[in-house]
């Protein structure tokens, strides 16, 4: 007999070689069928796995994360079948599931494949699924392995299967199709009810320019055709949001070929926006004990030498500025913190002074590849709200948690209420991908899941995604179309304190390091707008909108009260714009719809006779006829609804 332990704690005593899906079936029938594969101990197995040790079992159905993983993973094992034996002779790679869906990357030799070709692939891929094959796993040594690829004259499997080592390679079969695989799949492929295939791309193998280029095709699969109509019809309504859209249609920023890929150029709209975000979180920062401080765009290349960065990503952040001074070098800068670290350095502390909170709305600059560059997601130059807090190790707690508060405070704020948050700790399998010894490492890990814990956040710890000088907490943030997006990051950091020398004098008269956190509530301003966009449409709320009025006059005879409509609204701190064109008010109006102005004031002969405006609210039509007066105070009422101060 063996001991399984369940997410609840309970611990059911099966027989050796009882699987994932009988445990299931012993706790419901209904869990059963829903259940399409299982981690054991923290690793990926099928349902179908016999167990043969003690061990932490989790079910997950395609509710879960993983389910969808191992869902998509088998759907890239029915595609990479269908494509044999639609395009004999082809050679498959590799075919991972992605974060929405799958894609496999293939060398079609003489054959190829265009978007009309994709429904045929579909058919195929539906036919192969209907026949609820089942996925089975198998161990093969390399020698096999090898023979086996090597007889199908693969030359891309082979190569994987040389950097492997022998008793740890595993095969897939389902039907009459086998492949190369770690494994993680659904019971069998009639569970896979809906595909579509989204796109054609190219790709390198292995990601290097200088290997043969690939065929990649991405797809998605459901368990039921309503997923796939409800899934589509989403990607529709996230086209009418892309920011890119979005950003043109409002002139918030542009692009510039002759400026250079990857660096948005912002349009007074635009900059306005920044603006209101800038100074919304500047006012909640000066109230949480921050300084604003400020610092040049480029740096010595030895102050990234000494933070680590240029050794983790020198090579792929723009290459160093020459001056005419022999042996001097400059970056543009890649992170704030090296400059951050200066400034504390410019002068003694003692225990007494700190913390020190210093802020900055910083421009850094990666050097992206072009192929990777997105609207503002995916640029080369960002602004960080960037800020490193430097206290004693015992401020450490509170001060990781009234960041935390900064955060909660942001999103709640625009509107962002769906959220998770993911403790990103090291890969203790990769040691040489970070700096600092264990210890400390322990030390921030430690620090971030208490805090996490004491403020009751629903968390997820996740191996490898630190940075290189400490863990984080990332905040995921769901977008009203579903998507999960990181923004926010807080990160623990004794590195960069060690590296720079950092020290203040402590109550014992002795020397100390202090504790560094880096935060970010928004991320970056690009990245972060770019989200808040497709977010809400462009419909902000009203107290961040660029124009929150637009005040559009019958004719030329009444462009006077207009004026004097939009003098009494820019004293009263209202947002205004007059439309004195000489166009249809029915134009006026469709027009005022599209930039998505929130309201707008139609005035003609009778509302200059009474001193009133006739209101309009965007996509809700006329609301009523009121004074200036009483619509300033409308929106003022608004824009108070929408506003919770910070609390310190």
């Amino acid at each position: 007999m063996i001991g399984i332990t369940l997410p609840d704690g309970s611990v059911k005593q099966v027989e050796s070689g009882t699987t994932p899906m009988d445990i299931a079936r012993s706790i419901s029938e209904g869990l059963a069928r829903n259940v399409i594969s299982a981690s054991f101990n923290n690793h990926k197995v099928e349902a179908t796995t016999p167990l043969t040790s003690d061990g932490s079992l989790v079910l997950h159905t395609w509710n879960d994360d993983e389910g969808k993983q191992a869902f998509w993973h088998s759907t890239a094992h029915i595609m990479a079948q269908a494509l044999e034996e639609l395009y004999p002779g082809i050679k498959l790679t590799i075919g991972p599931a992605i974060d929405n869906g799958f894609y496999y990357d293939v060398d079609l030799g003489s054959h190829t494949i265009s978007d009309k070709d994709l429904p045929a692939i579909e058919n195929k891929m539906i036919e192969i699924a209907r026949g609820k094959h089942e996925f089975k796993m198998r161990e093969v040594s390399k020698s096999e392995a090898l023979e086996f690829y090597k007889n199908q004259d693969n030359q891309y499997k082979v190569e994987l299967i040389e950097n492997l080592e022998d008793g740890s390679i595993t095969f897939c079969d389902h039907d009459t199709f086998t492949d190369l695989c770690r494994g993680g799949h659904i019971p069998n492929t009639g569970i896979v009810k809906a595909v579509k295939l989204m796109s054609i791309a190219g790709a390198y193998w292995r990601g290097d320019e200088n290997n043969t280029q690939l065929t990649r095709i991405y797809g998605i699969s459901f368990p039921k055709q309503k997923d796939l109509t409800e899934y589509l019809n989403l990607l529709e309504e996230a086209k009418k949001r892309d920011h890119r859209k979005l950003g043109k249609e409002l002139e918030l920023f542009t692009f510039s070929n002759r400026v250079g890929q990857g660096l948005p150029l912002w349009l007074p709209k635009g900059a306005a926006l920044r603006e209101r975000l800038e100074n919304f979180l500047k006012k909640a920062q000066k109230k949480a004990g921050y300084e604003m401080v400020a610092t040049p765009h480029i740096g010595q290349k030895e102050l990234y030498v000494t933070s680590g960065h240029y050794a983790k990503y020198g090579e792929d952040s723009f290459q160093p500025i020459k001056t005419p001074k022999a042996d001097e070098e400059f970056l543009l800068k890649p992170m704030n913190c090296p400059h951050h670290c200066e400034i504390f350095n410019s002068k003694p502390w003692s225990y007494k002074d700190l913390p020190k909170r210093y802020a900055e709305f910083g421009t850094v600059y990666r050097y992206e590849q072009s192929g990777e560059l997105h609207g503002l997601t995916r640029v080369r130059g960002f602004t960080q709200d960037d800020a490193h807090i430097y206290c004693t190790p015992e401020q450490l707690d509170q001060e990781f948690k009234d960041v935390i508060d900064l955060v909660l405070y942001v999103f709640g704020s625009l509107g962002f209420e769906n959220f998770s948050t993911q403790v990103s700790i090291r890969d203790l399998s990769k040691p040489e991908k970070y700096i600092g010894d264990v210890r400390t490492w322990e030390l921030a890990e430690k620090a971030i899941i208490s805090a996490a814990e004491d403020k009751n956040l629903d968390y997820v710890v996740v191996e490898g995604e630190a940075a290189f000088y400490g863990p984080k907490l990332d905040f995921m943030v769901k977008d009203a179309l579903g998507r999960s997006w990181q923004l926010g990051t807080i990160q623990v950091d004794y590195n960069l304190p060690e590296r720079f020398d950092l020290q203040y004098k402590g109550s014992d008269n002795e020397m100390h390091r202090p504790v560094m956190i880096h935060r970010a509530p928004f991320g970056s301003m690009e990245r972060f707008i770019a989200i808040l966009l497709e977010h809400t449409g462009g419909n902000f709320p009203l107290w961040l909108m660029p124009e929150q009025v637009s005040i559009l006059s019958l004719s030329e005879k009444y462009e006077k009260y207009a004026e004097k409509v939009l003098n009494l609204l820019e004293n009263d701190e209202i947002r205004a714009l007059v439309d004195n064109r000489n166009e249809t008010i029915g134009k006026k109006i469709r027009e005022a719809e599209l930039t998505k102005v929130p309201y707008m004031l139609i005035v003609g002969e009778q509302e200059e006779k009474d001193g009133t405006v006739s209101v309009r609210k965007h996509s809700e039509g006329d609301i009523g006829t009121m004074t200036v007066s009483e619509f300033s105070d409308m929106i003022h009422a608004e824009i108070q609804k929408e506003s919770v101060e910070f609390k310190v």
